[in-house]
């Protein structure tokens, strides 16, 4: 037996930095996550039709963008607050999270104008932006993203502008969930110091261009062979139960009072 054989082996690899890997590999993780749990939220009998979700949020953040009154501010958050209240309690979290996040981020960019005396926009503008950015979120958070590109076609928005909007979604989860085991085993066979981090990168970049490219010759095949047109149809009748009527007329008296106090 060769005497090389017989010594032991005291290989030490350089230590190196993977943070951008990894960094990487768990903002996949959270956006397939989320698009998971986006597409597995379970809507009950009595629950609100989509198609007034996204009217009644779309009117808010006009009406919130518009008002100059605090009183009415407040009266919105008070509702949000109150609407998130029922959700679960990590759909709280979240959604409180992304507005006080939000709402933080906008306090710090006014700050100087505070020091000008413009009391007002400091007061105002980051209630604002917690109100618009609860409302998108109890709308992402309460209503699937089928349902969300249904309720566009009630609006009357263009077929390539909901197509657009519906096949990206469904790409991104597609895309993420093929990228991560090139993440994974360019994460397992960095062993030591890699200097050619970035070269692999642009590996697994152009490995993704391909794969998405030939994703897409094979679902142009596909709607060719079903005859799709490309055009989009809608449940003419939307049958409206009492918690419907319950959401509109909620959102009625907020327009009601915003219209009162000028």
């Amino acid at each position: 037996m060769p005497e090389w054989l017989l010594k032991e082996e005291q290989y030490e690899p350089l230590s190196d930095r993977d943070s951008f890997l990894d960094k990487s590999i768990l903002s996949l993780l959270g956006i397939l996550s989320r698009i998971r749990a986006q597409s597995g939220i379970r809507t009950g009998k009595y629950a609100v039709h989509a198609a007034f979700k996204v009217a009644c949020t779309f009117l808010l953040i006009v009406l919130l963008s518009l008002s100059k009154n605090l009183f009415f501010i407040l009266t919105v958050n008070v509702a949000l607050l109150a609407a998130i209240s029922l959700l679960s309690a990590d759909k709280i979290l979240r959604i409180l999270k992304a507005g006080f996040v939000a709402a933080l981020f906008t306090l710090v960019i006014l700050l100087p104008s505070a020091f000008w005396g413009n009391r007002y926009g400091i007061v105002m503008i980051p209630l604002k932006v917690f109100a618009a950015v609860s409302a998108v979120n109890i709308l992402s958070r309460t209503t699937e993203w089928r349902d969300v590109t249904g309720a566009l076609k009630s609006f009357f928005l263009p077929d390539i502008f909901i197509f657009v909007l519906d096949i990206t979604i469904r790409y991104i989860f597609m895309l993420g969930e093929f990228s991560l085991p090139l993440l994974y085993a360019l994460r397992l066979r960095s062993v030591g110091k890699n200097n050619r981090k970035y070269a692999s990168l642009s590996g697994v970049a152009g490995t993704m261009f391909i794969k998405s490219k030939e994703m897409a010759e094979e679902m142009n095949a596909a709607m060719e062979c079903r005859g799709f047109t490309g055009d989009y149809r809608k449940s003419s009748r939307i049958r409206m139960n009492w918690t419907d009527s319950g959401y509109l007329l909620i959102h009625m008296l907020l327009l009601l009072l915003f219209l009162y106090l000028g």
